[in-house]
């Protein structure tokens, strides 16, 4: 049985829905469906965060999944 994994920001104790990772080459951040496994190159949000992440200027963020952004 998996352990709930939990969203990476420091003081969230709230479950992990999604994956955030990375492309510098493309300069995108992706939001999509949470990985499998915890990947040592990406960030599990829950949907709260992840609906309010930006990127640096030039960048441009890219969600590949649909977001319940409210917290209850």
């Amino acid at each position: 049985m998996q352990k709930v994994r939990h969203c990476s920001r420091q003081t969230c104790q709230h479950e992990a829905t999604v994956t955030l990772s990375y492309s510098y080459a493309d300069s995108t951040a992706t939001i999509g469906p949470l990985s499998e496994y915890r990947e040592p190159h990406a960030y599990d949000l829950c949907d709260y965060h992840a609906a309010r992440l930006t990127a640096p200027q030039g960048w441009r963020v890219v969600y590949t999944v649909e977001l319940r952004a409210e917290r209850t």
